[in-house]
């Protein structure tokens, strides 16, 4: 278990210094303000228009860096700052977002295929490390039989989060791009707001990759455990 706690805490580390600088950028790029005076909940609803979408509502939700879409109602929801805000930071989070809309309306295979894998790892993901856990105590305890079958069912259910954390990447990936390519064709930055808009979203989707490195290896070490300890 102790390498376990030491690959947690590697992994959580990463994380911390991803997400703190995450939000360094978002502060830095919150003081570029834009030229067009136009806030985030105004730029996501001109690219909703922009595309045709007609059906997708902009709402503010509470909290921080809490932007997200909702496939199920059809809602942009945006953090309290960027729904208000007019500058580069808010542009980027709220372009990203409608980035979202549109693979929506668009049937994009990547988030279809999220969106099948969401209720599978609500389910699974927060006890998929126990049952492995689990089952490899009872083998440990009565031998290799059920405890053993019982780990590699925990370990099937941590593979599906896994799977949900690899396609999230291509998910969050072009939808940041669906985002700069909008900004730039509308002209809806200057060179310089579109640059901090840029950064910003690269660091937003590092903590995806960091997300998905550290399901990957986790996965692998209890792989390494059930298997491994075969003869």
């Amino acid at each position: 278990m102790m390498g376990y706690y030491i690959l947690i805490g590697a992994i959580a580390l990463v994380s911390w210094l991803v997400s703190s600088q995450l939000k360094r950028k978002f502060n830095h790029y919150s003081k570029v303000h834009l030229q067009n005076g136009m806030s985030g909940a105004e730029i996501a609803q001109k690219m909703l228009d922009d595309h045709g979408i007609r059906d997708v509502q902009v709402i503010s939700t509470p909290g921080r860096l809490t932007d997200h879409y909702n496939p199920k109602n059809k809602t942009v929801n945006l953090s309290e700052a960027v729904y208000s805000q007019r500058n580069a930071a808010a542009a980027a989070v709220a372009a990203h977002e409608v980035g979202h809309a549109v693979q929506h309306a668009q049937a994009y295979e990547w988030l279809t295929m999220r969106s099948k894998l969401v209720p599978v790892v609500s389910v699974t993901s927060s006890m998929s490390t126990w049952v492995v856990f689990g089952g490899l105590a009872l083998g440990a305890a009565a031998g290799v039989g059920l405890g053993y079958w019982i780990a590699v069912a925990g370990l099937v259910m941590m593979a599906f989060a896994t799977a949900f954390s690899l396609v999230t990447l291509p998910v969050e990936y072009d939808a940041s791009k669906r985002a700069l390519v909008w900004l730039k064709q509308k002209n809806m930055v200057t060179q310089q707001e579109y640059k901090g808009s840029e950064d910003a979203l690269k660091w937003a989707a590092r903590t995806y990759l960091v997300a998905a490195i550290g399901s990957i290896a986790t996965l692998l070490y209890w792989a390494l455990q059930v298997f491994g300890g075969r003869d």
